[in-house]
């Protein structure tokens, strides 16, 4: 129930009041003796009161209960002096709810309650006011101040009914008018309950002018903050200005506000955790400057941001690190499949950890082709050590801000990257992973490159100051990892920082043995597909390797498998599926259609003018074919297929060998005088570049001008300078495994190269023949048909005296 309009007097006489009436609580409102006030009622019981009073005689006692909050009071919570009062209408609602009308008789005192399931009833006995004592002299001052401080408060802005100024300055019974003011004065409900329980008229009247007076002074303060608050704000301020007004009456009536509780709410968390004492200090002066400022101010926000920032940081709190190499190696061991050396190094790096906690170590930077599991790797290290994980996606980033933090300068101001990924694990030692260093812009706002060697130096990143926060903080606990496609763009300092481990191409034993293991059971559990509905045999699954996908890594795998699950999922769905599906090459097609990618093939027979060459992508090794022609013209080199500049170089460097020995080699000079030779790199949508195709293109070169055919079963990959020495290259594994693919086992390598040797899998260097050479006349006698070196020794001399070693 609750008071719904301002109540009006009635001047009626009361009738008599039954010993016995049925009680309604009300929760917020305190009902005076001639006062008519609406009333809505929704409980069960107050409702059957209404109806038992409309039953006998419309009368019904309205007593006020204690807790506002409780929807079924008892006696004990009901106070023991309440209002008779009359019931003058009634109008039942559709929502089940009552309205009622009514007007208070007379002031009644409980001697005590009746309960029934129905409803609450009462015995009651009429409060009798007893008759005014003291001069009428001293009655009638009271009446006439109690009147005048009433006129005051309207005039102050106290929003009052005229006709309640009307009937007030036409009574004159003490009681009669102190019930009115009271009734019209916002009360708190205990003292309404006061007001109605005191029986002297004279001293009732007394206690409400002591409540008006208040009034008045609270309408008075009000009117002084709003001409102080109205002198400092203007126009341009109005909205400004009436929030200024609302805070400043809550000061004066000792009211909390919101940003009290707010700032009482960081204290509390404050308290929670261990804060380090210069980080303290700048909380606590934050707080105070945050208690002096306007709510709604964009000053507040941004102090408020602040605070919580820096008190949801997880200051002092850490994670047990779990240094068992037993439990880590069998963690590495389920997460991935083959990578011995590297987890090898992985467990080398945690055994040091073990042996010396305070190590802070090297930052490790795994390299290599997208999809190879660099990002995977750093989440089973955090899983071995017992640590949360935190990813930070560095791609494209070209603002210092972004790794130092904005500056508080403005309402969107945040923490830089770094201290949002601690704020995120909620732990102070996790492991961050930096994703794609290689991929980090610059521009005019900075390097955030630059930004970064102070995160990583372990000899600084003890004391990292984000701008944004502004105090010290602690990342000497902090493991990075990083990882790159490539190294090339990589900040050379920021390099120089790092350990760098290669993550190389998957061969395609690994690449069955992992999807055999891990990319098939989880896109099967994806799907809701199981092994009752499908099986990928090993050669449906190598035909799905080979004939859908091209990448050094797993990710088009995996999506090509997710499609076949989906195939079965749908036939298991619509029940068309009768009996296990088993998913060979014969049927894979029927699944993922025609095949997307038709594989290499090597030359079907030795030619003039072509060479198989070995190339490295960002997906792996590929297979080149260098094909060069001669033609009239006037001594040109012809260069097609999108080279770049490192590439055309080369291809410069093998002519001027090959003329630098044209009259070992039998060439004759016009040639180069009156022949054009062209060398083409097909698919010359793709650029090419890099240092490694100088032998091959030295190779092709030769054959074209002396019309030798160059072997079918060899490829070739090695730079050359302009001595004919072979210079080492990269990537040696993946062009390998792209020489496999196409069914070449006879490969030519520089002599350097041979190291390299050892990181390709045994059980692929078993199909591989590799053939070092030192110089690019090596390579001509072993890939061209029939070709001996100039100045290679005869078989009978050499038999007899060693040849001296020639100058390479």
């Amino acid at each position: 129930m609750a008071e719904e309009s301002n109540p009006l007097p009635v001047l009626d006489e009361s009738p008599k009041i039954p010993e016995v009436l049925p009680v309604l609580p009300l929760r917020d409102v305190v009902v005076y003796p001639f006062v008519i006030l609406p009333l809505s009622v929704s409980r069960e019981k107050s409702i059957r009161a209404i109806d038992a009073a409309l039953a006998e005689n419309r009368m019904i006692l309205l007593v006020s209960q204690k807790q506002v909050e409780m929807d079924n009071p008892g006696p004990e919570d009901m106070y023991k002096v309440g209002t008779a009062a009359l019931i003058m209408r009634v109008l039942k609602l559709p929502d089940g709810r009552v309205r009622a009308l009514v007007q208070g008789l007379q002031r009644v005192r409980v001697e005590y309650f009746t309960e029934t399931d129905q409803l609450f009833k009462a015995k009651v006995e009429p409060v009798v006011e007893p008759e005014a004592k003291g001069a009428q002299l001293e009655t009638d001052a009271l009446l006439r101040t109690v009147k005048q401080s009433l006129e005051k408060a309207v005039a102050l802005g106290k929003s009052l009914p005229q006709e309640v100024l009307v009937i007030a300055g036409n009574l004159d019974a003490p009681g009669r008018l102190a019930d009115l003011v009271a009734s019209n004065l916002e009360l708190k409900l205990t003292q309404t309950q006061e007001t109605l329980e005191i029986a002297d008229p004279i001293a009732r009247l007394k206690r409400v002018h002591e409540l008006l007076l208040r009034e008045i002074e609270l309408l008075e303060v009000q009117q002084k903050i709003t001409m102080e608050a109205r002198g400092e704000m203007d126009k341009s301020q109005r909205e400004y200005y009436l929030r200024q007004q609302l805070k400043a009456i809550q000061q004066e009536l000792g009211e909390g506000s919101e940003l009290a509780d707010e700032i009482q709410a960081f204290r509390e968390k404050l308290a929670k955790v261990k804060v380090p004492e210069e980080v303290m200090t700048e909380i606590e002066r934050n707080l105070k400057k945050l208690e002096r400022m306007h709510p709604d101010s964009s000053e507040t926000a941004v102090t408020r941001t602040y605070l919580e920032w820096m008190t949801e940081l997880p200051w002092g709190v850490t994670t047990e690190d779990n240094l068992d190499l037993k439990v880590a190696k069998q963690v590495l061991d389920e997460d991935h499949f083959g990578l011995e050396k590297i987890k090898d190094r992985l467990l080398e790096f945690l055994a040091v950890r073990k042996l010396k906690p305070d190590n802070k170590g090297t930052l490790l930077c795994f390299v290599g082709p997208p999809g190879v599991g660099k990002t995977s790797l750093g989440r089973s290290i955090a899983k071995a050590l017992g640590r949360k994980f935190a990813r930070i996606s560095l791609g494209g980033v070209h603002d210092e801000s972004e790794i130092r933090g904005h500056r508080r300068t403005y309402v969107g101001a945040m923490p830089g990257r770094i201290v949002q990924a601690i704020h995120q694990v909620k732990s102070m030692n996790p492991v961050i992973m930096l994703d794609e260093v290689d991929k980090i812009g610059r521009d005019m706002r900075g390097d955030p490159s630059a930004a970064l060697l102070e995160v990583l130096d372990p000899e600084q990143n003890n004391t990292f100051r984000d701008h944004y926060l502004n105090v010290p903080l602690d990342l000497s606990n902090v493991m990075f990892l990083a990882n790159a496609n490539e190294l090339e763009p990589v900040h050379p300092a920021f390099r120089d920082r790092m350990e760098i481990i290669y993550l190389s191409s998957y061969t395609l034993e690994e690449k069955e043995g992992i999807a055999t293991t891990h990319l098939i059971p989880k896109q099967m559990e994806k799907h809701g597909v199981t092994t009752k509905h499908m099986a990928l045999s090993a050669k449906g699954l190598r035909a799905i390797i080979t004939g859908y996908t091209r990448e050094a890594g797993l990710r088009q795998l995996e999506r090509e498998i997710g499609a076949v699950c989906r195939k079965v999922a749908r036939k298991v769905a619509e029940k068309k599926l009768k009996a296990k599906l088993a998913i060979t090459d014969k049927n894979v097609h029927d699944l993922l259609g025609p095949v997307k990618l038709l594989q290499d093939e090597r030359l079907k027979a030795p030619r003039i003018g072509v060479v198989t060459g070995l190339a490295w992508t960002a997906v792996g090794g590929d297979v080149l074919f260098v094909e060069a022609l001669s033609m009239p013209g006037k001594g040109g080199l012809i260069l097609t297929g999108q080279l770049g500049d490192v590439m055309k170089e080369s291809a410069q460097a093998a002519l001027s060998y090959i003329r630098s020995r044209g009259d070992a080699f039998g060439i004759d000079p016009e040639v180069f005088q009156k022949r054009d030779l062209h060398i083409h790199f097909p698919e010359g949508a793709i650029p090419k570049d890099g240092p490694s195709a100088g032998l091959a293109m030295a190779t092709v070169l030769l054959s074209v001008i002396k019309g030798v055919k160059i072997k079918n079963t060899f490829a070739m990959t090695g730079e050359i300078d302009l001595r004919g020495d072979a210079l080492a290259i990269g990537g040696l594994k993946e062009k390998s495994l792209a020489a496999l693919r196409v069914g070449v086992h006879d490969i030519i390598i520089p002599k350097p190269n041979q190291k390299d040797l050892e990181e390709i899998d045994p059980q692929v260097r078993k199909f591989l023949r590799f053939h070092p050479v030192s110089h690019v006349e090596e390579v001509f006698e072993l890939a061209l048909e029939g070709w001996v070196r100039p100045d290679k020794p005869k078989a009978k001399a050499a038999a007899k005296k060693p040849a001296k070693k020639g100058r390479r």
